[in-house]
Order: structure tokens, then C-alpha cells, then sequence
């Protein structure tokens, strides 16, 4: 598309005094009032994506509150690829618009009652609404209240019509009940922990075409077999893999590769990931997870090929925008432009062509000054701009019109002179510093026989060998750590001491973090990483923190299984830490923080697969798992990750019926009932006999333990100081972390199980130190260490052989 950039000149001041106006008339809104504020406008609003994010149930006084639930959003959103990456191809427009009434209609969660809102957003047509009821809708009269605030304000505001089919409309509704659609005009929740994730997975669909890859279709109902036929959606199939490659369909470039999302990307195999667009058999998914199948994951390498080029092409338009000198007749000496977009991580590939062969050294220049080239009249001059991304693969994306551009000049008339006055028309937003690694772009104005000067200042000095560019890839600097200081000021060479204009930029080459706190575990285990040891579950609290302003999103991975947004835990109040238990936690008939197999999030039916249904049978998470995390800031850039291992074992610490601390002369002899001793120094021997339990904590024994016929025996964190003798226990051994100085046997144990679904083990001895002989003999089962190794210093003989 032609464009001329002149008329643009004002546009990055006008939206800042916009914002600013805008922004302070907020303080004063009523009922009835619409403030439209600009909060992301990086180009013409007919080249960009438009989202325009409407709040609903927000009363004037909670203006506030939603301008947080909205960065919230928008911050979370701009943490996932591809708008990680493609942010600049949105224009954002946030619409306050004050309620009568604080919440929304139906609300489940809420009161269940008919409220007065703007846009009428409802749970149900009727109240009161199912307790899992999910889709955000419109009610009545709010259709038409959005249909008017886009005709009326939006629409002006932008230049568009208010059908255009670039514009995106996200309305949030102010509740804490976790909800939303899809389609042109999508919802969500603003204090849901998964509100902008819900955001994201109804973009996956408005934006990206991509379906659901649920199990179901009403929540807590398996979806039966999918027919007997290849589904329409380009991310599911019931082709093997052998099959996607020898008919180069669907996703057959990214076949085994580790998904962005976790696990390996496969087809209809033995090993595939089956279930998807609500059918809970007999059809196949890419991955194990993904935005589209359990909110919170990363989209996967296919659902992000797909909304890449449905953001490049202009969602329908199916065209990459490309604003140049009109295309036509040119003059020998005129300079003929593009300004291209924006992505912000990589810059698009431009290769000029005179009469179809490539001028070298070009450097990606987005101007061609002709009188350097000798021209004649009737030559032919050719710009194509592509882009490269590793998001895509598929050629007829890469090479179609989505991604690749061209414009032609034929030499002959030249071109109107033009008087322009030096000037910015858009640039890099300077709302926020900029990440340490993205390209900062400056767009000018262009006048038609010259190219304007633009140069380039870090930190006080210039950049050299720029090349007159208006882009300029900071991750190629060598930028110290912590905040800079960019600026871009333009000038024309024909007029040196004429006006020129400056911009100015905060980079931040600064790191953000995402402590964690962690529940108390039963003992600590010696090691470079911090290994805890749980029974059953342990909870997770992140703080994600930053040097600058603005919303920091929190991430984890468990067992490299995908990065999973961090957000709490679902329908608990903010601050309360994530849950992970050895088979998850069901809300409503969604399961969370599951360690079993399948992975973190699943249905709740899928809980209870046995063998033969898909991806059964269902394994809790007993042993040893990985958790990473990590933050990523209001910029974009992404911390280092940290991480953690914890044991989860089955069972559970007896109450305590006599508890002993400090020192104790002597031996110690348990007859009945269960005797604790948590932080103790016993000066002898401890002896259990028939029917007694024994639970220790942070303790040591000088002496030797000896224990026959008793009913339980746990220790953690413990040091024995003398043999360790272990026979004919009824029910539960269970030692970890603990250093035995005299050796140990455990012969003739009998381990309960402590829990049905996950099977029968032996003895556990995890991560415990053994300086002397291991003897294992005729216990119930072999002794089990659970993933966490321990160090003995000494032979091994019987069950224990394994370890």
C-alpha cells in the first residue's frame, strides 16, 4: 500500500499529549462518559492491528482498578510469542467507560444477579448461572453500546471504519470468576488469575483461526471419538506421522522437535498427544500442551506459525504492510523509500533491484538515493521486503504476500519536488525503556529527492557505522548492565543548521528476577541446587521483581515441560502460592499443579484413565521433579532462570502423642503410641519396640537405632551415630536426608502403599548418607529412593542393589 508519511509527522506527540489529556479526564468520568486513551500507537491505524479493550462493570471510581487489570493483560500478552515479538503490528486503545454497577450479570461466583452495565456482560442469559458456567457474553442493549462507541469515537479516532476487519475488540469484565470468548469482539476477566491468559487462548482463536484442543466440550464430560474422518483444523489430525511426511501436510516441518509448549511435536502415533476440538479419542494434537488446550502454556511451534502470519498479513487483509514512494514513473535523481514494519527482535530483509539485478551493500537500507546509479529512462527499480522469522516455515507464508512485499518504479518523469520539514512520523515507544536485545526503529519524513539524516547516541556518544539507518539492533551493543540512554535525532543534510527533532529512550540492559518461597519441607538435602523433600505436595509463591515500572509476569517449568505462567492459583486470591501435588488439584473439573503423568494441567476426568484410554494410564507424581522460573519485565526482556528440585514421597507424618527436644541423657526406649523427636541430641541409644512409631526431625542420635516389630519408622534430616538396625516394621519406613554413621539394614519391612492409584513400593530411603554397609533383605518390596540418590560409603547387598 502507498503511503505518504508527511501527513504522519505529529503523530507520536499528538498521541502523548492524547495520553496525557486523556488520562487526567479519567479522574473525572461519569456515567454515560467515554475517554479513549492511546496506549500503543506505532503506525497508521490501516497498517496495524487495532485492539481496542473496552472495560465493562467498572464504576467511576474503579477507573483505576481497570487501567491495572488492563497492563496486567497487555503485559502478559506481550510476554508470549508471537506478540512477544510482533508487538508493534498493534496499534492499543484502551475505552473507559464508567458502569452504574460494580461487576457483571450472572456471575456465578457473585452473587448470581442481573447488574446495570455498560455493555451489558453476562455469565448467562438467565440467572442465576451454572457454577461452571465460563462463556462472557453480551447481554442485551450491549451490542449496540459497543457498536456505538466504536462508530462514534473509536472509528473517528483512528480513521477506520468501525468494521474494519483490523480491529480487535477485548472486553473485561470487572470480576474475579474465571471467563471469556472468542471471535471479533472477545472477552475476559479482569481480577481472574488467569484473566489474560483466557485473553490470550480467545486471540488464539480471533486472530490465528485455531481451535480448541480441549478433551471435552462441556467441562467434566469426555468428548467421545472424534469421526472417522481428517479434521479441517490445521492442528489436528488423525494422520500418522509417516503419512503428514510423505503428503507434506499440516505440520509435518516441525515433526520431533521439542514443542515451545512441552514435550516432542508428533501426529497420530503410538506416542502422539491424542484428544483436541473437544473429542476426547481418536484424533490427534502437535503437543502435549498449549494455549489452546490449558491456559497458561505457550502456544506451540504450529499455533504460533499460524498466528505469525495472521499478524503479518493483517489478520484478512492477507498482505504485509509497505508504505513507499508511490509506485509509477520516478526521476533519475529522485530518492524512492519503504518504510516497512516492525518486529522487535530481528529486522525484515530489503533487497533493491535495478533492471533485476541486485545492488550490493545495501545493508538493509529502506531508501535509494538514484542518482547514485546512473539511471536511464525506462529502467526498472525493484524493492522486495521479506521477512525471515524461524517462527515460519512453510514457504507459500514466507514467500506469499503475509510476508514478502515488492514495489516497482519505472525511470521517466521525476517526481514532484517536496519541502518537508525534518521530522519523526513514528518510532519505538518511549512509554517504556526498551529491552537490551530489540531493534529501535525511527521512521521520518521523506522528502523526494534526499534522505534525511538520522544519527544515532548511546549514553552521550555516537553510534558509528549506522549507515544513515533508521534501525539500529541494540543486542549488537555492547551495552553496560543496568539503564542507558538512547536518542535518534533527525536533520536534513540540505539544510544543516535548519530545524531537526530528537527523541529519546530508557534502555534497560537489566535482568528481572522472580524469587520464590516455598512451603516448609519434611528436610533439606545437601547440594548445589536446593532439593527439598515433601510428603505428597509443596507450594510454590513467586515474586517477580525489576528495577522499572510496570506489570512483571512470573514464569515456571516443571520437569522442562513447557514454561507455564505463573499467576497464583486459579480462583484464589492474589499472593496465594501455586500448588503441586503428586495428582493435582480439580477446580472446577479442571485439574492443576498435577506431578503425575500428562503433565501440570489436564481435565479432571483424565485423572482417572486407566490403560488403554489416551495417554493412559494415569501415573501420580511421586519422586523427584525440576521446577524453573523466571521473570520477564514490562520491556520484554527475560531473566535467567533459577531452579529447584523437590521430592514428593507418598504417605504422611503421624500426630505426635509424646514429643521430645533439646538433649537426652541416656538412651531413649519408644513402647507405645508415636514419639517425635524434632530438633533433639539423644545421648545413647533410641530402641522401638512392637507396636510403637518413631518420627524424627533435625535430630542425632549418639548410639544406635534399633527397631523391631514397630509400627512406623520416618526420619529426616537425622545423623545416627552408631548401627541402624530396621526389622519387621508393619507399616512405614520412610528415612530422608539423614546420615547414618554405623550402617543400616532394613530386612523383613512391610511398606503400605499410601496411595491406591500410584501402587505398592518398598521402603524409602531417599537422599540419605550411608557410611558403612546397606543390607536389604526381605522386605515387601525393593527399597525406593524416590529420583533423590544416596551417597554410601560402603557395600550394598540384597534390595538395596539397585540404589
Amino acid at each position: 500500500m502507498d503511503t505518504s508519511t508527511q501527513a504522519q509527522a505529529a503523530a507520536p506527540k499528538l498521541q502523548q499529549q492524547q495520553l496525557l489529556q486523556q488520562t487526567n479526564a479519567a479522574k473525572e468520568l461519569k456515567v454515560g462518559d467515554v475517554n479513549i486513551v492511546p496506549l500503543q500507537v506505532t503506525g497508521p491505524a490501516k497498517d496495524r492491528l487495532n485492539l481496542i479493550i473496552l472495560g465493562d462493570g467498572y464504576t467511576a471510581e474503579e477507573m483505576d482498578k481497570f487501567q491495572a487489570d488492563v497492563e496486567r493483560n497487555l503485559n502478559v500478552q506481550w510476554s508470549v510469542e508471537p506478540f512477544r515479538s510482533y508487538r508493534y503490528y498493534f496499534n492499543v486503545y484502551m475505552v473507559q467507560t464508567p458502569s452504574k454497577d460494580s461487576g457483571i450479570s450472572c456471575d456465578p461466583d457473585d452473587g448470581n444477579v442481573r447488574r446495570d452495565t455498560v455493555f451489558k456482560l453476562q455469565f448467562a442469559s438467565q440467572c442465576p448461572a451454572d457454577k461452571l458456567a465460563r462463556g462472557v457474553t453480551y447481554g442485551t442493549g450491549g451490542t449496540e453500546a459497543r457498536n456505538n462507541i466504536l462508530n462514534n469515537y473509536v472509528s473517528p479516532q483512528l480513521g477506520i471504519p468501525a468494521n474494519a476487519q483490523n480491529i480487535q475488540t477485548l472486553a473485561i469484565a470487572n470480576t474475579f470468576t474465571y471467563g471469556g470468548i472468542g471471535g471479533v469482539h472477545a472477552t475476559t476477566t479482569g481480577s481472574s488469575p488467569q484473566g489474560p491468559l483466557v485473553s490470550l487462548h480467545e486471540l488464539g482463536h480471533s486472530l490465528g483461526n485455531l481451535q480448541d484442543e480441549y478433551a471435552y466440550y462441556d467441562r467434566g464430560v469426555p468428548g467421545g471419538p472424534h469421526p472417522e474422518r481428517e479434521p479441517s483444523s490445521n492442528h489436528h489430525t488423525r494422520l500418522t506421522s509417516s503419512e503428514m511426511i510423505a503428503k507434506q501436510s499440516k505440520w509435518w516441518r516441525w515433526l520431533g522437535e521439542e514443542s515451545e509448549s512441552g514435550g516432542i511435536i508428533r501426529a497420530a502415533d503410538h506416542d502422539g498427544h491424542e484428544s483436541g476440538v473437544y473429542y476426547d479419542s481418536n484424533v490427534w494434537r502437535p503437543s502435549e500442551h498449549s494455549m489452546m488446550r490449558h491456559t497458561g502454556f505457550y502456544f506451540d511451534q504450529v499455533g504460533r506459525e499460524q498466528m505469525t502470519q495472521r499478524i503479518t498479513g493483517m489478520r484478512n487483509a492477507g498482505a504485509m504492510p509497505l508504505a513507499s514512494t508511490p509506485v509509477g514513473e520516478v526521476g533519475p535523481k529522485d530518492m524512492v523509500w519503504v518504510e516497512t514494519m516492525h518486529p522487535r527482535f530481528h529486522i525484515l530483509d530489503v533487497t533493491w533491484e535495478i533492471n533485476g539485478k541486485e545492488i550490493k551493500d545495501m545493508h538493509n537500507s529502506r531508501h535509494l538515493e538514484l542518482t547514485d546509479f546512473n539511471v536511464q529512462t525506462g529502467d526498472k527499480v525493484k524493492v522486495t521486503v521479506k521477512d525471515q522469522t524461524n517462527f515460519v516455515r512453510d514457504p507459500n507464508y514466507l514467500n506469499g504476500p503475509r510476508m514478502t512485499q515488492t514495489r516497482e518504479w519505472t525511470i521517466g518523469k521525476p517526481l514532484p519536488k517536496t519541502e518537508v520539514e525534518a521530522k519523526f512520523t513514528y518510532h519505538s515507544v518511549t512509554d517504556h525503556p526498551l529491552a537490551y536485545d530489540e531493534v529501535a526503529f525511527v521512521e521520518t519524513t521523506n522528502p523526494n529527492d534526499r534522505v534525511l539524516n538520522v544519527t544515532w547516541e548511546l549514553n552521550g556518544k555516537i553510534v558509528e557505522n549506522t549507515k544513515n539507518s533508521r534501525l539500529l539492533d541494540l543486542g549488537k551493543l555492547a551495552l553496560p548492565k543496568g539503564t542507558s540512554q538512547l536518542k535518534a535525532t533527525v536533520s536534513d543534510p540540505a539544510n544543516p543548521n535548519g530545524p531537526s527533532e530528537t527523541i529519546h529512550w530508557t534502555i534497560d540492559n537489566g535482568l528481572p528476577t522472580a524469587p520464590r518461597t516455598l512451603s516448609e519441607p519434611l528436610v533439606k538435602l545437601d547440594g548445589e541446587v536446593e532439593h527439598n523433600v515433601y510428603f505428597n505436595e509443596f507450594d510454590m509463591r513467586l515474586n517477580p521483581k525489576d528495577d522499572h515500572n510496570g506489570f512483571i509476569v512470573g514464569e515456571f517449568r516443571l520437569d522442562h515441560d513447557g514454561w507455564y505462567n505463573y499467576f497464583g492459583f486459579p480462583e484464589k486470591p492474589e499472593g496465594t502460592p501455586f500448588k503441586f501435588t503428586h495428582s493435582g488439584t480439580d477446580v472446577k473439573a479442571l485439574t492443576y499443579g498435577n506431578l503425575g503423568t500428562g503433565g501440570l494441567s489436564k481435565a479432571t476426568f483424565e485423572q482417572s484413565y486407566k490403560e488403554g484410554d489416551p495417554g493412559g494410564p494415569f501415573v501420580p507424581g511421586f519422586g523427584t521433579h525440576i521446577v524453573e522460573h523466571r521473570a520477564i519485565d514490562a520491556t520484554g526482556n527475560i531473566g535467567n532462570a533459577d531452579q529447584f528440585k523437590a521430592t514428593v514421597l507418598p504417605g504422611n507424618t503421624p500426630d505426635c502423642t509424646t514429643t521430645v527436644t533439646g538433649n537426652q541423657n541416656g538412651g531413649l526406649v519408644v513402647t507405645k503410641g508415636v514419639t517425635c523427636l524434632k530438633d533433639a541430641v539423644v545421648r545413647g541409644g533410641v530402641t522401638v519396640k512392637d507396636g510403637a512409631s518413631l518420627v524424627i526431625f533435625n535430630s542425632t542420635i549418639n548410639g544406635g537405632l534399633k527397631a523391631d516389630k514397630a509400627n512406623l519408622i520416618q526420619l529426616f534430616g537425622t545423623t545416627v551415630n552408631g548401627k541402624s538396625e530396621i526389622t519387621r516394621t508393619a507399616s512405614n519406613v520412610t528415612f530422608a536426608g539423614n546420615t547414618f554413621n554405623g550402617g543400616l539394614t532394613l530386612t523383613d519391612n512391610n511398606q503400605v502403599s499410601a496411595n491406591k492409584q500410584f501402587g505398592s513400593y518398598g521402603p524409602i530411603l531417599s537422599g540419605n548418607s550411608i557410611n558403612g554397609k546397606l543390607q536389604c533383605s526381605d522386605n515387601s518390596l525393593t527399597v525406593n529412593d524416590f529420583g533423590a540418590p544416596n551417597k554410601i560409603e560402603g557395600s550394598l547387598t540384597g534390595q538395596c542393589k539397585g540404589l
